[in-house]
Formats: structure tokens, C-alpha cells, sequence
């Protein structure tokens, strides 16, 4: 059966869709950080960011089904995730919401980043999805890390100054956190929270001595191996 003209283009962005699960979780968390500022406090707003999250869930379970770890796990932990998901759209100020949701994120995403870096040192080559993968895998943690310090002002309020600060804003303490950049105005008050900066500040660090220098090193040997064959 011959295949029209549009469902070929069709068919080759759902196989790249298949191939590159990391490609598409780095994608679709970029994306998130640009359209959060756009959406305020709104209803709306939240309700299309708890679907994007939920949806960003449900990549990153089928991306970590194709590493070495173990899917199951991901998926306890997964699953509740999407549900609390929903229920920060219902009761956005609830503290027991807003601390289960960080309790069951930040061990999600730690998991997926652990499968995803598993991954990344199962193989003696450097594929696209590898490269995916060192990003999203990276973008990973920063979410997890997001999560942790949304736990830590839940249980330790002014953790991070006298008000409370939005998701938006751990987010972006983690990543200039997690790149050692030091940007951010957000400062660390409570003793929970600078051990948990602490911990990231070196989870920053070792993700580029390990990671991104086996990525390097691999893609430098390559070349090498291919001239001595």
C-alpha cells in the first residue's frame, strides 16, 4: 500500500518521536521553563502546566523503560506523581498537597536521571539519543532538586526568605545551583535548606567531571579507534 504525501512526514515524526524519548523530555522541559511565566497565577495557567507535568511524567517513564533501570519503580512513583499533578491544580495553597506532590516528584525524578545516566555508561559509543539524554538527564535533577527545596520551605517556612516562593522560583535556584553559575536572588536562610544547596552545588559539579567528561571522551576516542581500524 502506497503511503500519501502527508502521512509520511506523519510517520517519520512518530519514529523520531519512538527513537528520541530523551530528546522529546528535554524538549518538553525547556519548553516549560519558557511558558512559565506566562501563566501567572491563573487557573488556567495551572491547569496547563499540571498537564504538561503530567504529560513530561509519562516521557520520562517511557524514556527510562528503554535504560538498564528498573521501569516498575519509576512507575510507583510516577503514577501517584500525576495524580498529585492534578491535585495542585485543585488546592494550590494546600501545604499537604504541595508537600506530598515534592515527595513524590524529587525520588521520581532522581530515578529517572539514575536510569538515564545508567544508560548513558551502559554504551561504548556516542548516539543523537545519548546526547538527548545528557541534557534531559540533567534537566532531571534540576527538577528533582526543585522539588526538594519545595519540600524544605513546606516543612521550614522562610526557609527562603519571609514569603513563600513559587515553584518557578526553586526551579530557578536549582539550575544556577545545579550549574554553579550563582545567579539567583533567592538565598538560602535555614540550615535545611543551605545542606540541601550544599548537596546539589556538588551533584553540579560531578555531573560535569563524570557525565559530560565521559561524553567528551568518548566522542574524542571515536575518531582515534576509526583512523587505527
Amino acid at each position: 500500500m502506497d503511503r500519501s504525501p502527508r502521512t509520511a512526514p506523519q510517520t517519520r515524526l512518530v519514529r523520531t518521536l519512538r527513537g528520541h524519548p530523551s530528546g522529546v523530555l528535554l524538549t518538553g522541559q525547556l519548553l516549560a521553563v519558557l511558558l512559565y511565566p506566562f501563566t501567572g497565577s491563573s487557573i488556567p495557567g495551572r491547569a496547563a502546566l499540571g498537564a504538561m507535568s503530567t504529560v513530561l511524567v509519562l516521557v520520562a517513564l517511557y524514556a527510562v523503560r528503554r535504560t538498564p533501570a528498573l521501569a516498575w519503580v519509576a512507575l510507583v512513583l510516577g503514577a501517584p506523581a500525576v495524580l498529585f499533578n492534578v491535585l495542585e491544580v485543585v488546592w494550590p495553597e494546600s501545604d499537604v498537597v504541595l508537600l506530598g506532590s515534592a515527595l513524590l516528584h524529587a525520588p521520581f525524578y532522581f530515578y529517572v536521571s539514575y536510569g538515564m545516566i545508567r544508560y548513558l555508561f551502559h554504551d561504548k559509543k556516542v548516539t543523537r539519543d545519548e546526547l538527548f539524554a545528557t541534557g534531559a538527564a540533567f534537566t532531571v535533577v534540576a527538577w528533582g532538586f526543585a522539588y526538594l527545596h519545595l519540600a524544605v520551605q513546606v516543612l521550614w517556612p522562610d526557609s527562603y526568605g519571609p514569603v513563600d516562593r513559587s515553584f518557578f522560583e526553586l526551579l530557578y535556584l536549582s539550575f544556577t545551583t545545579l550549574t554553579s553559575v550563582g545567579l539567583s536572588d533567592i538565598v538560602p536562610v535555614t540550615p535545611h535548606a543551605r545542606s540541601i544547596v550544599i548537596v546539589e552545588q556538588v551533584a553540579g559539579v560531578m555531573y560535569v567531571a563524570l557525565v559530560v567528561a565521559r561524553m567528551v571522551g568518548l566522542t574524542v576516542i571515536k575518531p582515534e579507534l576509526e583512523d587505527e581500524q
